[in-house]
């Protein structure tokens, strides 16, 4: 009865973390939107500061535009720094910010960062996990109540692996907030070092970028959310079997 209990309830443990991605996306949305009316006493475009930053820093990055509203991204296989058009051709507090933020990450490429390129590894995993994961338990469980001690073993063995696939994902999240939150402060110290932006900006810009890591963090919250779920329908499988 208790496992029947915690099948059904593990729905309801998501949902904290769900909501947590509500207010953080809101968040971030009505950040964003508050100093991107806001320009930089330079007026100079976001691409234009990326670029520079990118110079500075010795990075062989091109930047590029990509249709999309806050789709900016830095790809370390290609090279390539994306900003979406909304991003690309504004000089406001909060396009600056993202541009910087992207540079950040180039220059974590260009670095060698650890971290980054341990999260560009689990990417092709986490993706196979996401799939595979919870067939391989679910196909161990079974296994492991057949009547062949081998084939119990065997289900063990799947077992292990589904948690482990599933954890993956996990594992990236947690990569990730470092990732993160380093190259939000290469972006500030990048910009305050070659002149680009005020101390205030510099506050006002830390708000942004510092409030776009609550994201990250929902992101990391959820998954371990999901994976204590995972563990418990996992458990309730097995106990009713």
């Amino acid at each position: 009865m208790f496992w029947y209990f915690l099948y059904y309830a593990s729905a309801i443990i998501i949902l904290p973390g769900i909501l947590f991605s509500i207010y953080a996306s809101l968040r971030v949305k009505s950040t964003f939107k508050k100093y991107n009316k806001i320009t930089t006493i330079r007026g100079e475009s976001a691409s234009n500061v990326a670029y520079k930053l990118l110079l500075n820093n010795g990075c062989p990055t091109s930047v590029t535009s990509v249709d999309g509203h806050l789709t900016d991204h830095y790809n370390p296989k290609t090279k390539v720094l994306a900003l979406s058009n909304t991003t690309y051709y504004s000089n406001s507090v909060a396009s600056v910010a993202v541009a910087a933020h992207e540079a950040g990450h180039a220059v974590q490429d260009n670095d060698g960062y650890f971290l980054l390129k341990l999260r560009s590894s689990l990417v092709p995993f986490v993706n196979i996990g996401s799939y595979l994961a919870f067939p391989l338990a679910l196909i161990g469980v079974f296994l492991e109540y057949a009547s062949l001690t081998s084939v119990e073993t065997i289900g063990q063995i799947l077992i292990a692996i589904g948690i482990i696939l599933y954890s993956l994902s996990t594992i990236f999240a947690l990569v990730t907030l470092p990732v993160e939150i380093n190259a939000s402060s290469r972006a500030l110290k990048m910009l305050i070092d070659g002149g680009f932006i005020t101390e205030t900006e510099k506050r006002q810009m830390r708000y942004v970028l510092y409030t776009a890591a609550l994201t990250y963090v929902a992101s990391l919250v959820v998954s371990l959310l999901y994976l204590f779920r995972f563990l418990i329908l996992l458990a309730s499988i097995r106990k009713r079997d």
